[in-house]
């Protein structure tokens, strides 16, 4: 059973997830629109339909690719649990297990809903015209990686944090 810590973290990544793809793309209307500009060249709201995973990679429009990649994220979230069940280290660690397993599910419900998953945040800077589209979500999965990898509770990342 998870702990509360990654409940929090899960619930709130999922909840900011799926408010921030409800405002952008369906009062904002960013994807009748096509984009925003917020803060331009950094922040632009661009409306995108990912049947991939990250970044479009292996896009696919079949159902199957869309039923494999929401298995898939239930079994990493599912590994995810499983490993803080037997190492449940830091605080650090508990939050950011919560956020990738919060950003996940945002995606997930994102495929079960619309079939796709909704993207809007396209990030530019110093002359690079970045294509490429995401979404809160996937800041919290990044994030939540980045903090399992860097505060895993173990002694070896502990030595390498000192």
């Amino acid at each position: 059973m998870p702990g509360a810590r990654v409940i929090w973290a899960a619930l709130t990544a999922f909840l900011l997830d799926q408010f921030s793809k409800y405002w952008v793309v369906h009062v904002m209307e960013v994807d009748r629109l096509g984009g925003i500009d917020v803060l331009p060249p950094i922040l632009n709201f661009r409306y995108g339909e990912n049947r991939g995973i990250n970044f479009g990679l292996f896009q696919g429009d079949s159902d199957a690719s869309r039923w494999v990649l929401i298995g898939l994220s239930f079994l990493i979230c599912a590994g995810v649990l499983f490993w803080l069940r037997r190492a449940p280290g830091n605080w650090i660690t508990q939050i950011s297990a919560g956020l990738l397993i919060g950003g996940a599910m945002g995606n997930v419900v994102d495929r079960l809903v619309y079939g796709y998953v909704l993207d809007f945040l396209n990030m530019s800077c110093c002359g690079i015209n970045n294509p490429f589209v995401f979404n809160i979500a996937d800041v919290f999965i990044f994030a939540g990686a980045f903090g399992l990898i860097l505060f895993d509770g173990t002694k070896k990342s502990q030595k390498k944090a000192s």
